[in-house]
Parts: C-alpha cells; structure tokens; sequence
C-alpha cells in the first residue's frame, strides 16, 4: 500500500500538509508542482488498497485523475476550498470541501484535525491572503500580535516562493521545502532556525522592492490592471503582489498579468467580496480560469487575448458614475 499526497506548492496547500503528517507520521510520495500546476492527478498511478490525499487543488479541474484514482481501488481524502462542480457519490471518496470565501484548506484540515495542529494553520491561512480568518485563529489560540507577525511573514514567504512558471523560477522545489516544513513541530521554531525561510525572505525583499516602480496597465474606478515585466522576479512576485494590490486598492478588483516564456500571459485576479461577480466566475470565461470567490486566475491567456480580457474585466468590475 503507497500513500499519495497531491497537494498544492503554495502555503496553503504545503501547510495543510504539515498538520496531516505532523498528527500522523508515516511514509508518503510527495506530488506537487508550482502554484499553478494544479492538474496533479493524473501523475498518480494508484493501485487498490492505496490512500490518496488531495489538498488544495481544484477537484473540477482534476476530475478524470480522481475518477481513474478511485476505479484504481485506491482510497481518496479530499481538501479544497476551489470551485469542485458535481462531487462524484463514491464510497471510496471522502471530502473536505467548503468554497466559502473565508475559508482556505489549511482551514478545512484544522476542523478535521480539531485544531491539533492550529500554529501550521495560522501560516496557511495568512499565506492564502486570508489575514481576517488567520488572525481570528490565532486570537482563538492566545497567539500574541508579536507571534501572529512572525506566522504571517513566514506564510507570505512560503506563499511567495510557490509562483513561478516553472520550478526553475523558485527559490526552493515545493516538494523540497514541505519536506523541511514537517519536519517542524512549531512554525515559530521554523522561522527562527530555518536557512530556507531566510533565503526565503531575502528573496522575497528584493523582488518586492522591483514592484515600487510598477503603474497601472488600465485603471477605471472599480478596477486596476497591471502587466508585468517578463522577468523570473516578477513571475515569482506575481501571486503576493496580487494580494499586496488588492488591499492597497481596498474596494477595486485588480488583474496582475505576467508575460509567460513561450508567450501569452498568466492572469491573477483579486476583487472584492461584496462584487455581484465572483473571481472564481469571471476567470471561467477563459479556458483555463478558475479559483474561488475573492481570488482567481486563468493559467494561460493568449497574448491575442490581452485586449479583450481588459475590457472584459472593465465591464464586470469597473464601477459607473451616479
């Protein structure tokens, strides 16, 4: 018997790895990628008596991998926050799934845990841009404001190095970086011991600090668009800066587009939580779109796109005048 955890490289997805094998040590195969590598499923050749478990990645967009998983014989726990669609009825299947916009998968393994685990949860949740959620976590915890800083920097900094077009772009392999993670009981000792998370925040300080001369692509009341430069900085920076715009752009959806190698564009979308329409909604427009409600993308939009998305996103989110 294999156990498989498939599971997202941001720190959504790595943290909520950590509270499932830090509860209950054991022997695994890692399969992950860079945050947009979502499709994961499918590198799983499952046998029957296998345990599958599955974090953070849209079961809507791995359906056939789950459906050739369990017609494999294999067993399959499923955590995601992600737009799922129809839920396949399988005994061999069991779910996690809650697309509530204040909700992430650290979150859902924390419920299923009864907070065993909570610290780990803490850095998921911030690292998701759900700073709301987390510190009413920590609150809950008795984790002091000092503490809760220190939880949120290493969140954004795990969160951080998952984007880049390929695994060539990050600083540290996922699958490499959630090894060292499980390895920590208390993600305060991780912040302050590790050499990862240190190369980690310097990385991330002097990307961040390339974004200050970044202006508006577009920009209408309601709704800001940015395009980067072709960059790894940028492709790495791309995600956190998103969340960073969007809160600096309180009230306003915002687009963060990033040139890819090969050409064309991978999109981040941030909008507000009252907006008629969702995040999640909008970017399945695009063929390869999706996310959740408040925070979304499509992998892969066409440079010949490019004009029609803006306007696209204008339309939706631009607010008129009285």
């Amino acid at each position: 018997m294999t156990a498989y955890f498939v599971f997202n490289g941001d720190a959504d997805g790595i943290c909520a790895l950590a509270q499932l094998r830090l509860s209950a040590p054991g022997a695994g195969v890692l399969v992950t990628g860079v945050k947009r590598d979502i499709a994961l499923l499918a590198q799983v050749r499952a046998a029957p008596g296998d345990h599958v478990t599955v974090l953070d990645i849209s079961l809507d967009v791995n359906r056939d991998g789950l459906l050739a998983v369990l017609e494999a014989g294999a067993a399959v726990r499923y955590f995601d926050h992600h737009f799922a669609g129809e839920v396949p009825a399988h005994p061999a299947l069991e779910p996690h799934l809650d697309p509530a916009p204040d909700v992430c998968t650290s979150l859902l393994v924390d419920r299923y845990l009864d907070g065993k685990k909570r610290p780990w949860a803490i850095v998921g949740t911030f690292g998701d841009g759900l700073d709301e959620s987390a510190t009413k976590l920590a609150a809950q915890a008795g984790v002091g404001e000092a503490d809760q800083t220190t939880l949120r920097e290493l969140g954004v900094a795990i969160n951080y190095n998952a984007y880049g077009e390929t695994i060539a772009d990050l600083h540290v392999p996922p699958a490499v970086l959630a090894e060292e993670v499980m390895l920590s009981e208390n993600p305060l000792d991780f912040a302050r011991t590790s050499a990862t998370y240190r190369r980690l925040a310097e990385g991330y300080k002097d990307d961040m600090e390339q974004t200050r001369r970044l202006s508006p692509y577009r920009k209408a009341p309601g709704a800001v668009q940015f395009v980067l430069p072709g960059a790894p900085w940028a492709r790495r920076v791309s995600g956190t800066l998103a969340n960073q715009l969007a809160r600096a752009n309180k009230g306003d959806a915002v687009a963060l587009l990033s040139p890819k190698t090969e050409g064309g564009y991978l999109v981040s979308v941030r909008i507000p939580e009252q907006a008629a329409t969702s995040a999640e909604a909008f970017c399945r427009r695009f063929p390869t779109g999706g996310g959740r409600r408040t925070a979304a993308g499509i992998n892969d939009l066409p440079a010949t796109e490019l004009e029609h998305f803006a306007r696209q996103f204008e339309e939706v989110f631009a607010r008129t005048s009285a």
